[in-house]
């Protein structure tokens, strides 16, 4: 049985949890991370020497950074499907998947950590206001994207729209107005009546 360790309140988690909902795999989830603690032992670290969640344990072999977690699950579990086998396809999914990591969610973090995990006092609306700045273009990219396309990497669900699914969701839950974006309302709710999405884009972010 695959374990996964780490917090559902972590974006990262979800995207694994999530990956292993759509493939149908038993898994034990083990709480790690933020006020579970866990990270920090030696045990842990020798997990994953950066201590931080998630990480996959499959049999003997153990892997961290979420969205190559992602990877390895749908490339074992669903190549030609999830894991898409012709190269152009597969990059292209690649390509959002890293796009998500490295220019979706640096721009969102400050408002999500303003709105949900900072004190009303001490919130800083400046920070929220920067955030909203950097990421509504991003909504509107990924907007005029999906106006052509079903999913994420074309016409059929794929591991690519897990780790942006997973943005988009932290994003919508947070307390204050956004653009109306109707392409990306569209694939969003598509990804919403998933049963594998459950119990995570129907989370409350914490």
């Amino acid at each position: 049985m695959l374990k996964i360790w780490g917090r559902l309140s972590s974006i990262n988690v979800r995207k694994v949890v999530w990956a292993v909902q759509e493939l149908g795999l038993a898994f034990e989830r083990t709480d790690a991370g933020a006020a579970f603690g866990i990270v920090q032992t030696p045990a842990y670290r020798a997990l994953n020497p950066n201590a931080l969640v998630p990480v996959l344990q499959d049999g003997d072999f153990v892997l961290w950074e979420s969205n190559v977690i992602v990877r390895y699950l749908c490339a074992k579990h669903a190549l030609g499907s999830l894991y898409p086998e012709a190269l152009p396809e597969r990059f292209n999914a690649e390509r959002w998947m890293d796009w998500q990591q490295t220019t979706l969610n640096p721009a969102g973090r400050n408002a999500f950590v303003q709105w949900v995990r900072t004190a009303p006092a001490q919130r800083r609306d400046d920070l929220i206001a920067q955030s909203n700045q950097e990421t509504e273009p991003l909504m509107a990219l990924l907007d005029a994207h999906l106006s052509r396309h079903a999913f994420m990497a074309g016409e059929h669900f794929s591991m690519a729209d897990i780790p942006i699914g997973c943005e988009v969701h932290r994003w919508h839950g947070l307390p204050q107005a956004r653009a109306p974006r109707p392409h990306l309302e569209r694939w969003y709710q598509a990804l919403c009546q998933r049963p594998a999405s459950k119990g995570v884009l129907d989370l409350a972010l914490s």
